[in-house]
């Protein structure tokens, strides 16, 4: 066939057009993102941002932030809502379905286990790849290594030989390989208990910051004692670690301040700043309640066998509600039973949550809707009464709090977090939105399994995971945050 010159150029005019018209239609597909969250109030702590912007998310990431229109396949309306970095919890011994559920609900998309840890740190990611509504990771635990080389009857803490015996040296050096065996398999650092394990000598300690040290690893510890008077102080146990710290150069995360310092919190603040003005990588965090939680059977409690009477009242049996007495302390000290410990004070709390050098960690378990409150309520106590009740906390202060001082601690260990706990594009699309005006947590001491409310929406690397406060039953994106492995 032949074709005259005037159906030349028509047919090349239809096959211009016609890829033009390709053209056009992939690049509108280009800029059709998976979800858009439009008109919400974005507080970006890293750069100070605090206005109203559209987001654009694709492929799990941060992709755009203007103030245009963006187009979505999924649209989230903001507009009255604050748009933040999804919460990370450096604290978190709640590991699996029950407790990330109520942390979601909670505006956290990352919780750690990082004081108590594991001592296998392979198997801790494998079990929960795929299977995770949020974000998990994991340090490799000196408790968890003690009661390994010890071979402790304890469950959860230890009951016996790793709290109460003193390690020999072959034994230290056995817990040292532990912790460098999980700290090159990914670990997010050291997890050290000194008050669950008293046995542990000062040079015990020393050699896991030493481990620590050798993989620029950051120690998180719960430390030895929170008594008032030496010996034994809780000022005395803040200057072993940071000796330690200081020694060695492994950085350093105080756990739970609060808690640990009790009427010394003024103390031990100071301390904790000073250390930091000196140079040394010393953090520290809290969380927003008065009471703690441990197992009754850990030798934290073993100081109230030879106290006053007193002393029983200010526990609670966790599976009860009941007040303890002596005769009660000592019927139900099992393992696996837990207590609330009413130990601390409204003005201790406060100056360790307002203080500008904590993050917020919430310590948070739960097991069968048993626990602490402090699980399903951390964030949402900070935003609700911290934030807007009170006024002892400013909205981008308590949201650099929740989300990127735990990304700076571990981020200089694990680069996956300089995408954690910001809003800029390329980030990891960990995104909380919530209602600033009715933000607050729920749970009790009585009913500690109560959502917090006001947060209305929760994207776990990209993904809705809660959508209008309700948990999206079937969604499992939570990836594994880890170190490199070595």
């Amino acid at each position: 066939m032949i074709f005259k010159p005037s159906q030349m150029r028509s047919c090349s005019f239809a096959v211009i057009a016609a890829a033009l018209f390709v053209a056009a239609a992939i690049h509108a597909q280009s800029n059709v993102f998976d979800v858009v969250i439009r008109n919400g109030r974005v507080i970006d702590p890293e750069s100070r941002l605090d206005a109203v912007r559209t987001i654009g998310i694709r492929g799990g990431k941060i992709a755009a932030i203007g103030v245009g229109a963006l187009q979505g396949k999924q649209v989230i309306n903001a507009k009255g809502l604050v748009v933040a970095p999804g919460f990370i919890d450096l604290h978190a011994h709640g590991q699996d379905d029950e407790n990330y559920r109520i942390f979601a609900q909670d505006g956290v998309t990352t919780a750690l286990e990082l004081e108590i840890g594991t001592d296998d740190v392979p198997a801790f990611y494998a079990e929960r790849q795929g299977k995770a509504l949020i974000n998990y990771g994991v340090s490799a635990g000196h408790i968890k290594a003690r009661m390994a080389v010890m071979k402790d009857g304890g469950m959860l803490l230890p009951l016996d030989n790793a709290g109460h015996s003193v390690a020999n040296e072959a034994q230290i050096a056995e817990i040292r390989q532990h912790l460098d065996r999980g700290l090159a398999a990914g670990a997010l650092g050291v997890g050290m208990g000194l008050q669950y394990t008293p046995a542990a000598s000062k040079f015990e300690v020393l050699e896991a910051f030493r481990s620590a040290a050798k993989y620029r690893a950051p120690v998180f510890v719960h430390t030895r004692s929170f008594k008032e008077t030496d010996p034994g102080s809780a000022v005395e146990s803040y200057m072993e670690v940071i000796a330690a710290s200081a020694i060695t150069g492994a950085p350093l995360h105080f756990v739970h301040l609060n808690s640990t310092s009790l009427a010394s919190t003024p103390k031990t603040l100071a301390m904790v700043k000073e250390a930091r003005d000196r140079g040394l990588d010393v953090t520290a965090e809290a969380y927003p309640y008065s009471a703690g939680y441990t197992e009754i059977s850990s030798a934290l409690l073993d100081q109230f066998v030879n106290g006053p009477d007193s002393d029983f009242a200010k526990l609670m049996l966790v599976s009860t509600g009941e007040r303890l007495t002596r005769a009660t302390f000592t019927a139900n000290r099992k393992p696996g039973n837990m207590v609330i410990l009413f130990l601390n004070t409204p003005d201790m709390e406060a100056l360790a949550m307002t203080s500008p050098l904590t993050a917020v960690a919430s310590d948070g378990r739960l097991e069968r809707g048993k626990g602490h409150p402090r699980t399903a309520g951390t964030s949402g106590r900070t935003l609700g009464y911290y934030v807007r009740e009170t006024k002892q906390i400013s909205l981008m202060d308590a949201i650099r709090k929740l989300s990127l001082m735990p990304a700076h601690r571990l981020e200089k260990l694990a680069p996956a977090f300089r995408n954690k706990g910001r809003l800029k594009v390329g980030a990891d699309a960990d995104i909380t939105v919530f209602n600033p005006s009715t933000v607050i947590d729920k749970s009790t001491y009585q009913q500690p399994a109560l959502p917090s409310v006001g947060f209305r929406h929760v994207l776990v690397n990209g993904v809705p995971v809660v959508v209008d406060g309700v948990v999206k039953e079937g969604t499992r994106p939570g990836h594994g945050a880890r170190a490199p492995i070595r």
